[in-house]
């Protein structure tokens, strides 16, 4: 499975697995993939289940609601937070000391519960992160008309997630609209 745009914060990435072609990770087989697009960002799972499925899809369904509100600079929905908080609090982390064989010390976050709590709490965590980026306002919207995908702009003209693919679109539908009635 591909996703149509990774790389962003987390917390965006994960939002953009709700994509106007449907859910993507609405399966274990389905969000393990979406994992290990997002390798290195997260603790590894083992195995995902439909208890990661949930946990996952929760933290989305609370992100959204939470996001829209701040990028207005409203309150966000109590019930939002209150879910994010829930699942922040299901697994909370300490940081572990270690020596690492290249010579230097190390401070890896670590989280001592279940795999779906502990996914959800990483993935709360970075929702956490964005809606208190003084950025998070700059989060935009796709402009293709089709499309539902979140990004944070590093320059301030972006129009388009993928600018490959819905931005094309975008210039081939002008183009047409513009030459339609032009006859050969």
């Amino acid at each position: 499975m591909t996703f149509p745009l990774t790389g962003e914060p987390l917390a965006l990435d994960l939002l953009n697995t709700e994509a106007a072609t449907g859910d993507l990770v609405a399966d274990p087989a389905a969000l393990t993939a979406w994992l290990a697009a997002q390798a290195g960002r997260l603790t590894p799972v083992d195995s995902v289940g439909e208890a990661e499925v949930a946990a996952v899809r929760a933290v989305r369904e609370a992100a959204r609601p939470a996001l829209d509100a701040v990028r207005r600079g409203e309150r966000p929905p109590a019930a939002a937070l209150r879910a994010l908080n829930e699942a922040l609090a299901a697994a909370p982390s300490h940081r572990v000391l270690a020596w690492a064989e290249e010579g230097g010390i190390t401070a890896a976050a670590h989280r001592p519960a279940d795999p779906a709590r502990r996914l959800a709490a990483e993935l709360a965590e970075a929702v956490a992160e964005l809606l208190t980026d003084p950025r998070a306002g700059q989060v935009r919207e796709c402009e293709a008309h089709d499309c539902v995908l979140l990004f944070l702009p590093a320059h301030p003209r972006r129009r388009w997630c993928v600018a490959s693919v819905c931005g094309n679109r975008a210039r081939v539908a002008r183009y047409y609209a513009r030459h339609k009635g032009d006859t050969d």
